[in-house]
């Protein structure tokens, strides 16, 4: 079974921001649930390990903007850990968000595609935005026009400064709405709205979910919230499910024993942890070399 990490974090050593350097009321609160200081540090190094003992084959490395830094600089660091490691993977490049300019943003979809990347990575909560937020609309048309994905941060978030309604799945039923032909992923799948994300992705077969940076086991927990996606995981939506960890958040060997702990189908949990990412980021080179053509 060939199994692809639908999405990675840019290790910290490329990025200019630090965790310490953040607003307490930005990082406490993810350092309680999720341990991040103790785990941000992890190099590429680290990661490239953790893909050889947990038989990662591929990874979508996604250079998310989250504290004002360069959305360029992000950008051409991964760019540079791909040409490096191109057979291990593959990339989704950022925009700026700080002080947000939509021409500066379409710019920056512009030369993601230049790079050679599958899609572009946003985090508009973090910046007083909400998903369906107008000013956006540029980017998406922009990421549509080049073949592009978007994937974008759905559910909760643990800072304490920003609120999560900006990040409800429904805000995504809308964009999906107005841009059909744009392949949406909604990363983290949503919670604790999961009945509402189950409903847009079954609504917009163009809505892929991730389940990046969450613990797979409580899927199967009843009383997590997780019971309308573990359900229709291993059934209708199963073509629209994608592996991710968001390391160094998770553990990739983790992340994948749980997985297959699970009550899943085979021949669904094969299209979990690898098929239905192949396919879609085939489908995103193919519409690339398509718009290259016309």
């Amino acid at each position: 079974m060939n199994i692809l990490d639908a999405r990675v974090r840019l290790p910290q050593q490329f990025r200019e921001a630090r965790i310490g350097e953040m607003r307490n009321e930005y990082v406490a609160q993810y350092d309680a649930v999720l341990q991040v200081s103790s785990t941000i540090a992890k190099t590429l190094d680290d990661l490239i390990q953790e893909m050889k003992e947990s038989g990662v084959d591929h990874a979508i490395m996604h250079a998310e903007y989250e504290f004002g830094e360069d959305g360029d600089a992000l950008n051409e660091a991964l760019a540079k850990v791909i040409s490096d490691h191109t057979e291990l993977f593959s990339g989704f490049g950022t925009i700026s968000m700080e002080h947000f300019r939509p021409m500066r943003a379409v710019q920056q979809v512009s030369r993601i595609r230049e790079l050679g990347f599958l899609g572009v990575n946003i985090q508009p909560a973090f910046f007083e935005m909400p998903i369906d937020d107008r000013k956006l609309y540029p980017v998406y048309a922009k990421a549509a026009e080049l073949g592009l994905a978007v994937a974008i941060h759905t559910g909760i978030n643990y800072s304490m400064i920003h609120p999560i309604r900006n990040e409800h799945p429904l805000l995504l039923d809308q964009v999906a709405c107005d841009f059909s032909e744009l392949t949406l992923i909604a990363c983290h799948g949503g919670w604790p709205w999961v009945p509402e994300m189950v409903a847009v992705a079954r609504k917009h077969p163009n809505v892929l979910i991730d389940l990046g940076g969450l613990s797979p086991k409580y899927l199967g927990v009843h009383g997590a919230g997780w019971e309308m996606m573990y359900r229709l995981a291993n059934n209708l939506l199963q073509d629209q499910i994608l592996f991710a960890t968001d390391w160094p958040v998770f553990p990739l060997k983790r992340a994948i024993a749980e997985w297959k702990e699970l009550s899943i189908k085979p021949e669904v949990l094969e299209k979990v942890l690898g098929s239905n990412a192949k396919a879609l980021f085939s489908k995103i080179k193919a519409e690339v070399k398509k718009n290259d053509n016309t």
